[in-house]
């Protein structure tokens, strides 16, 4: 794990949020690592292989965000992993049912 990779998990930035009724959860992957997000991958805890590039050919330069959404499907922990135009990753779990917003510093 690079030093950078440390540093994102241990400032990522979680905002609580009540849990909603909707059918839908969004998340927004905010982008503060001076680094561009080339790809970045959300599957569900223990799957065995990432679910399909969510960007869609699109970056999230430093500064911008993006919003995932994920259907009501019960599951509420998925894995997150952010890959950087630098070749560096950041991997964690997240909560997709109490947290809206992740940034990676």
């Amino acid at each position: 794990m690079t030093m950078r990779n440390s540093l994102a998990l241990a400032a990522l930035s979680l905002t609580l949020a009540v849990p909603a009724m909707a059918q839908e959860r969004s998340v927004q992957i905010v982008n503060e690592s001076g680094f561009t997000i080339t790809n970045f991958y959300a599957s569900t805890l223990g799957a065995a292989d990432w679910q399909e590039d969510v960007l869609g050919g699109q970056a999230v330069g430093t500064g911008q965000s993006a919003v995932v959404n994920f259907a009501d499907t019960g599951e509420c922990t998925y894995s997150f992993r952010a890959v950087f135009d630098d070749g560096d990753e950041a991997v964690q779990d997240i909560d997709v049912c109490s947290v809206t917003s992740v940034t990676y510093n």
